[in-house]
Formats: C-alpha cells, structure tokens, sequence
C-alpha cells in the first residue's frame, strides 16, 4: 500500500491520518468549533430588523411579526423557534450577533461561496484547494488537535498535517475489526508510516467508543435524537474530553419554497440548530468558559420575498459567536438602517463586515497570534477588532 491507499483506507475506517501534533497556545485550554449552514439560510428572518417597516413590506407572507419576535434591541428581534435555546445565552452576554457579515464572492453560487469561505484565500485570486482556512490555523498552534465531523475531509482542513474526520450523524461499528487492525499495523511496523498508522486507529476507537457510549445514554433521555441536536451533545462530549479544533456542517437552508415565517420549514430547522446548539453546550460543561462556537454560511438570501414564499441567493448574511467568554449580549460590527436605499443591488443585504477580518480578529484574540501569524491564515488581510472577546 502507498501513502494514498492508507488515506483511503483511513477513511473508509471513519477517520483520516491524526497530526501528531501537542498543544500549547496561549489559552491553553481554547476550543474552537465552526458551524457551517451549508445552503444559505435566510439571516433577515433569524435575526430580524424588527425596527424596520421595509422590512414588513417586503416580506407580506414571510416576516416574524414584532409581537412574535424576541427583542434583543430597540431593532433587532431573534426567531421565536430560539426562545428557550439561544435567547438565554444571549440574554447572559454569551452570545452576540454580526449582521451585515460575508464574503466579496459575488457568484451567488452554492458551492463557490462555500469554496470561498473554507479556503480563505483572496477571491479572485488563483485557489489553492490544499490549503483551507482551519487547516493553515492549526499549523500555527501546537499541541492542537483538529477533527471534522463530517463524512467526508472538508475543503477548511485541507492540507498541512492530516485530520481526522468523522460523522457523528450516525456511527456505526469500523469497518475494519481489531483482528483486520492488528494486520495491518503489523504490515507497517519499522515503517515510516507506524506511526500515522497506529495514531489513525487508536483516535478511531477513541471516538467510536465515546459516541457508541454517549448515544445509548442519549436514547435513554427525553431529549430528542434527531439530526444535529443528537450530533452536537456528541460533538460536546468529543470535544470535551479530546478534540479542542473542530468543525461541521449542517445541510437544508435553501429556501426557495414555502419558507414560512415564525412557523414552518425554517423555523423548524432553526429550533434543531437552536437545540442541538444548546445541547453541545450543556456536553462541554465548564469548557464551555473557553469555548467559542461561530456560526455561519455562505451567503444570505434575497430581502425581498420570491412569488413562491421563499428567498433566492443573495450576498450579506448574520454570523452568529457564542461562548463562556465572548463579550455578548449584543449587536456587533459596522450596520445600516435597513431599507431599500441600503440594499446591495437593490436585492440583497449588503457586506460590511468581511468574515476573513471577522474570523483573524476573533482568533487572534482567542489564541494570542500576532499579526504576521494572522495573514499567514488568512493572507492579504488585516483582522477586525470587533471586542468579540
């Protein structure tokens, strides 16, 4: 077997090659998770400019009325599915809202804003598509240990040392048995590659018994098991005991159709993410005072609504930053008065906060890196000190 065919091998196992690497950042005890909404959720219904009448014309079957919006300024309101989720953290400083955020990407595709977001890469320029964003910061701390939970190595965590991947959607027994695993670290033994090899199995049954355990805890409780909720007390506990770098993806935000308002399709997956949110902090326990979760997705959508009562692809969104130790409780980054002379392109929210400067000014603050370390994650850009922490 070569090089390639162990990677293979390691992701038919769930897992990828582990970097060998030890932590030691300035917060020791730093965690970082990244939530991608792959799809694009509608950010105008989530966090609501509840201030703004164009608002309401805009939106005649799809807005959040002011009486159903949770107020969280003289503005804004937050979706009534995070009542019991979200709201909380907020209302204790934990959680904070950037409205107006994204990317320069003006594709309005799916999947190049997506590419555009995990690299981390200046848009325009020439990609590199083995260096993703997580991956270059991970290099630049020690004793660091990165996982994806996700089926399949994401485009963020590609390149620099190997990191293992892992959905913990639905985890079943590895395909490979103790007996198989033995075989084959044996073939590598005296090998340069022993090492990777018997690290790659050894975090496999680390993560496999730890989900195996949590899961039949789980489906023992009142709590719902489904979807991300389910994933995010499992991602608590990895998270907790093992793992201080990740990342995941949650899917089903493209609402062309029947989006719905303060109830319906987008409140419904707004309630899981809420809980599953809720869920990964209650796992996390008293980690949870140096833990920063960022929420984000690609792009936002149209702020006017579609003749199907949907949105479409459109360009400034909401990044959400929660944590223990995030100076919450609040509305952050540049903003405008919501109305029609202040849509991009006369559709769209516009970007005043650029997620690369966002994303540098928050790591920066949370792993003590300088300014030469920052542009070596994110080059060709100057990080914004937003006092997220």
């Amino acid at each position: 077997m070569n090089r390639r065919d162990l990677l293979a091998l390691s992701a038919g196992l769930g897992l990828s090659t582990v970097a060998g690497r030890v932590w030691a950042a300035p917060k020791a005890d730093a965690r970082l998770l990244v939530v991608f909404l792959r799809g694009a959720y509608d950010a105008a219904n989530v966090v609501i400019p509840t201030g703004s009448d164009f608002y309401y014309q805009s939106r005649p079957t799809l807005a959040v009325a002011r009486t159903d919006a949770l107020a969280l300024d003289g503005d804004w309101g937050l979706h009534p599915a995070l009542r019991e989720t979200i709201l909380p953290l907020y209302a204790k400083g934990q959680a904070a809202f950037v409205p107006f955020a994204g990317t320069d990407d003006l594709t309005r595709s799916h999947f190049e804003t997506q590419d555009t977001i995990e690299l981390g890469q200046t848009v325009g320029a020439s990609r590199d598509y083995n260096s993703g964003f997580m991956a270059r910061l991970a290099a630049e701390l020690t004793r660091v240990r990165p996982i994806a939970f996700t089926e399949q190595l994401p485009l963020i965590f590609r390149g620099h040392d190997s990191v293992p991947n892992m959905s913990v959607a639905g985890v079943g027994k590895p395909g490979i048995d103790d007996r198989q695993a033995k075989l084959i670290a044996q073939m590598y033994r005296d090998t340069p590659l022993a090492g990777a090899v018997a690290e790659g199995f050894r975090v496999r049954d680390e993560v496999y018994h730890t989900v195996s355990n949590h899961a039949d805890q789980a489906d023992r409780g009142a709590t719902s098991a489904k979807g991300f909720e389910l994933a995010a007390r499992r991602i608590g506990t990895l998270m907790r005991e093992t793992f201080n770098l990740g990342f995941v993806d949650v899917g089903g935000w493209d609402t062309h159709v029947n989006q719905g308002g303060a109830r319906g399709y987008l409140a419904d997956r707004m309630g899981e993410l809420g809980r599953g949110i809720a869920g990964f902090v209650e796992e996390i326990g008293p980690g949870w005072s140096d833990t920063v979760v960022v929420v984000l997705s690609e792009f936002g959508r149209t702020f006017r609504e579609n003749g199907n009562r949907g949105t479409d692809h459109g360009h400034g969104s909401v990044y959400w930053v929660l944590g223990g130790g995030v100076q919450g409780g609040r509305l952050v980054g540049p903003q405008v008065r919501v109305s029609e002379a202040s849509l991009f392109q006369n559709r769209d929210w516009p970007v005043l906060t650029d997620y690369r400067s966002l994303l540098a000014g928050l790591i920066g603050r949370l792993y003590g890196l300088d300014r030469n370390a920052l542009r070596r994650v994110f080059p060709g850009n100057d990080p914004a000190n937003l006092a997220l922490i």
